[in-house]
């Protein structure tokens, strides 16, 4: 009982307090990673058992992963060996190549890094076109070192090893300019379907990218969204941002 009457009071002091309003996710525990787009949310808990939202029903997929990602590519996973899964007709297909963490999120490529912090790029007719062996996947490497990064509208975003900002400017053919390093420390980052830009440093604070457009996909500046309590991975769709916290809370919040 103590515990819940914590959580509630810390609900009731981001609403009051700020333009957030959070609840927590009450059908779902100890969730790890959380991904949201195209108005679909994806997540998969410290059992690496992977889940799919309908409604407010937690629906339980095959199989069993680390990460998993969903957007305009389709819905695509890692699971603890670092193999990479798309999903196909209600089943997990696994395609060539080995990533630690990878983004649905672009204009229908995929973006993603593995265990040496090299980054890759699957262009739009390789990752719309895969339905299994057989299927062509060229993935190209891009320049640099990242240990997670995501795609929107106006470009793709990533952290490294040292927690450092960067933005590049990729197309669905991965053609890019190079990265662009913007201030701030972020130790996960997330691009929305919209553009809008979130992020967690390495204190567990929940920060949001101002002043983005697609004639300055950069931004303006960092605006903190308190949370009152440490975070340690947030996704954002069609006005709803999740978060989810050191402790194993996950909280859905609107703005």
């Amino acid at each position: 009982m103590r515990a819940t009457a914590a959580v509630l009071l810390v609900l009731c002091l981001l609403t009051i307090s700020h333009a957030w309003d959070c609840q927590e996710v009450v059908n779902i525990k100890n969730l790890m990673q959380i991904d949201a787009g195209l108005g679909q949310v994806v997540a998969t808990d410290t059992s690496q058992i992977p889940y799919y939202l309908v409604g407010d029903e937690w629906i339980r997929l095959p199989g069993s992963l680390k990460h998993i990602t969903v957007g305009p590519a389709g819905i695509w996973g890692i699971n603890k060996a670092d193999s990479i899964y798309k999903y196909v007709a209600g089943n997990w297909v696994q395609a060539a190549g080995l990533l630690k963490q990878l983004d649905a999120g672009g204009e229908q490529f995929i973006v993603g890094a593995n265990v040496d912090d090299t980054p890759y790029c699957l262009t739009r007719s390789a990752t719309v076109g895969y339905k299994g062996p057989g299927s062509p996947l060229p993935w190209t490497g891009l320049p640099g070192s990242v240990k997670y990064s995501s795609c929107g509208p106006f470009g793709c975003w990533a952290v490294n090893k040292n927690d450092d900002i960067y933005l590049m400017s990729l197309n669905q053919d991965c053609q890019n300019n190079g990265w662009r390093h913007i201030d701030g420390k972020l130790s996960m980052i997330e691009v929305a379907t919209d553009g809008s830009v979130f992020g967690v440093n390495s204190a567990g604070q929940v920060y949001t990218r101002d002043g983005i457009t697609a004639s300055k996909p950069e931004g303006t500046g960092w605006s903190n969204v308190p949370m009152y309590m440490p975070m340690k991975h947030v996704t954002y769709d069609l006005g709803r941002l999740w978060v989810i916290s050191n402790s194993g809370f996950t909280m859905v919040c609107t703005h």
